[in-house]
């Protein structure tokens, strides 16, 4: 019988090697969570974006595709539910409820919704198509685009087992949110073997945004509140403040993933201008489309195209809505009803925007200017 003789550069390797793959299998059931297999090829897509920065209509963009289930701001149950001081406290709360309802498990609402609810618990439910669709409800065909209005009448259910279940047909789950500030509390879901998580990041002209704001105030009243992690400021600063903040956050979201971001970020992020998607929007929608491995299809055409190209800018009443409007109308729309005085919220939030080195020793007026040139194209 031959014998085999391991040299000590033998042994030394295969003890590394042993221990290499002692890590590696250790790295693996710590961030794989108990009976949650790897993702099976099923893309989550993140639409991470601010209050009145056209994330609606992105939103359904998505929700329309046949290939996606979607939700608008789970977030939002949280924010309303726990009592807490403001937006940081509350951020890992909202990244576990994503976690679950990325994995399609939707028994983390339970926390947050009456113990006998139904679909209709769910905030803006009937805004996703695949609620609307089998197997949630058979009112509307997968390849056909849901209304709101019949599928509130017709498609609330008891219980959110009809979402689950829909959930897990679908090769896509998106959901939109409004109430991240920041991309480190989100690199947990990134790591995660179980989920392919792509981040769309839609970001709009802050003067548009301030003043879409302005004409939903009360709406964002409690929003506000949190997002000031409800600090002492007067109530005339309030506007001000939440733009401010708002403003550097998207700053930090940005340079987090484009200036040398970690391994694990790199190809799953992409930022969408709010102008440059109204002002081209079936060239920028299959470029998304294309980023998260969606099909652009002949009747996403025709709806797109018919919600971007209609007439006048929309009511007061249609502002959480998505209804036919000429889009690239909306979104210049600002500049001739906000003052000029408010036109940019103070110079330094241009600064805070953008804050380019070369733009530091202008005049305000040519920074304004530039500033100008940088949102119109």
């Amino acid at each position: 019988m031959p014998r085999f003789r391991l040299t000590p550069p033998t042994m030394v390797f295969l003890l590394l090697l042993q221990g290499v793959a002692v890590v590696l299998l250790f790295g693996w059931y710590v961030q794989l969570p108990c009976g949650s297999p790897p993702s099976q090829g099923k893309v989550h897509v993140l639409l991470l974006s601010s209050w009145r920065s056209g994330s609606s209509f992105l939103g359904q963009v998505f929700s329309q595709h046949p290939s996606v289930f979607y939700l608008m701001e789970p977030s939002w149950h949280v924010w309303t539910t726990l009592q807490m001081p403001g937006a940081r406290a509350l951020r890992m709360a909202v990244r576990d409820l994503m976690r679950s309802v990325f994995q399609c498990d939707m028994s983390v609402m339970d926390a947050y919704t009456p113990a006998q609810h139904n679909m209709s618990a769910l905030f803006m439910w009937s805004h996703s198509r695949a609620l609307c669709s089998p197997p949630a409800c058979q009112l509307t065909p997968r390849h056909l685009f849901s209304n709101e209005t019949e599928c509130k009448q017709k498609c609330d259910r008891p219980g959110l087992q009809g979402a689950e279940e829909a959930c897990r047909t679908y090769s896509h789950v998106v959901l939109k949110e409004v109430r991240f500030f920041e991309l480190d509390s989100l690199y947990p879901l990134l790591q995660d073997p179980t989920l392919d998580l792509r981040i769309i990041h839609l970001v709009r002209d802050p003067r548009a945004v301030a003043r879409s704001r302005e004409q939903s105030a009360k709406a964002l009243v409690k929003d506000n509140a949190l997002v000031l992690e409800q600090g002492n400021t007067k109530v005339d600063d309030t506007q001000y403040r939440v733009m401010q903040e708002i403003c550097r956050s998207h700053i930090r979201i940005h340079e987090r993933a484009m200036l040398k971001p970690p391994d694990f970020l790199r190809g799953r992020y992409k930022m969408v201008r709010y102008e440059d998607m109204v002002r081209d929007p079936l060239t920028e929608i299959d470029s998304m489309y294309q980023f998260v491995g969606l099909e652009m299809t002949q009747s996403l055409q025709e709806w797109i195209y018919k919600v971007t190209h209609g007439k006048g800018k929309g009511t007061k009443k249609e502002a959480f809505q998505i209804t036919s409007r000429n889009a690239a109308d909306v979104s210049q729309a600002w500049r001739t009803t906000l003052p000029h005085d408010k036109s940019c919220l103070e110079i330094d939030l241009l600064e805070i925007l953008f804050r380019p080195t070369y733009l530091t020793h202008l005049k305000i007026s040519t920074q304004l200017n530039t500033y100008e040139r940088l949102w119109s194209g």
